[in-house]
């Protein structure tokens, strides 16, 4: 039996679960107990009866919820959850810990075994995938039309653009950078919208996957640093879509280049949790989402999903309880069964294990 712990996340509207009370249930029937913060899962729409009714435990503080072997979330911790770490403790959660030095060290110090929804591998036909990070992909990729639409608004602060035009008069323009799952889904929603659409892409077998998808309604380019720098002034909504696994994104757009955008046009990066790919934009928050520099209006939320909690929960619960129900029923010798599940590991007896983040904290 393996006591799970539920926290509440505590990052800036963050209104996502890390288990729902299906999946409470299952792990129920198979013998494990779970304790649920109070309220965690409200926000998504879940109540503490509903947790109840699967089985759970409700914790009447996160200290409790933590208080588990196995604690499961969604969001890294913030520093008012790093007392919480300790040696014995097993964390499945986003972790991104290449834009966070200061994590990262709590992480090794506490001696927490720390495994990343990010990390966890997987080879098919040839291809790496990335299971845990693909659904919220899904739907940040397409979020970040739905928001860049909406900051282009002048009311906003925006241009005053209608992104699908009408008869008569040009649709906006949505450049895109990186053609993985986030910059497809991206153009899937602004092809949907009406929009003109550029998509930049290093992979020559990626842009030819994408012709079969939407054929002459994308252009799609090689990127490199002159179709870039060509593309971009040319953007009424810019979205970095650029991942490297473990690692900090490359700058494709500096700020020289974003300053010849037009006054109003909106930048949303998608992976501003990794650290992004354009140089003048930094995390907001959803609270406060957007900032003006350049003239140009720049979203760096790095919990998109989170402003869809129903579907986002559901969506990410679907692909992490394979994984839960192994930890649960393994302990840590499922990292030694499951290949993509050790893939995740990050942090373990406190060294920072992961090679792509080795690369980026050497000296730790």
């Amino acid at each position: 039996m393996t006591n799970i712990g539920v926290p509440k996340e505590i990052k800036d509207q963050e209104f996502r679960v890390g288990l729902t009370p299906s999946s409470v249930r299952l792990l129920c029937m198979q013998g494990h107990q779970v304790a649920v913060e109070t309220t965690a899962g409200l926000g998504a729409g879940f109540t503490d009866a509903d947790y109840v009714q699967a089985g759970a435990q409700i914790a009447s503080d996160a200290a409790i919820a933590w208080q588990q072997d196995l604690v499961v979330k969604v969001k890294e911790p913030l520093a008012a959850e790093y007392g919480f770490l300790r040696g014995d403790l097993v964390l499945f959660t986003y972790l991104h810990l290449a834009a966070n030095r200061e994590l990262t060290e709590q992480l090794i110090e506490s001696g927490v075994t720390a495994i990343a929804y990010e990390s966890v591998e997987v080879s098919a036909g040839g291809r790496i995938q990335f299971p845990l990070l693909a659904p919220m992909s899904v739907i940040a990729g397409r979020l970040s039309i739905q928001f860049g639409a909406r900051f282009l608004e002048r009311q906003q602060g925006g241009r005053g653009v209608l992104l699908s035009g009408i008869p008569g008069v040009k649709p906006g323009k949505v450049v895109i950078l990186g053609g993985g799952v986030v910059g497809t889904e991206a153009a899937r929603i602004a092809v949907g919208m009406g929009a003109r659409v550029a998509l930049l892409d290093v992979n020559v077998n990626r842009l030819t996957e994408l012709e079969a998808l939407f054929g002459s309604r994308v252009e799609l380019l090689y990127s490199h640093p002159s179709a870039i720098a060509e593309a971009v002034p040319t953007a009424d909504l810019l979205v970095g879509a650029v991942l490297v696994p473990g690692q900090r994104p490359p700058t494709l757009v500096k700020r020289k280049l974003v300053r010849e955008m037009h006054n109003g046009s909106v930048i949303v990066d998608v992976a501003v949790d990794q650290g992004g790919c354009i140089e003048t934009l930094r995390p907001t928050s959803h609270t406060n989402p957007v900032y003006v520099e350049e003239g140009v209006l720049h979203y760096g939320v790095p919990n998109m999903p989170g402003a869809v909690p129903w579907t986002s929960t559901q969506a990410l619960n679907n692909s992490t309880l394979p994984f839960v129900v192994k930890l649960a029923n393994e302990g840590l010798e499922a990292l030694s069964t499951d290949a993509a599940l050790a893939k995740g590991l990050n942090v373990k007896n406190h060294r920072l294990v992961h090679p792509a983040v080795q690369e980026v904290f050497p000296d730790l």
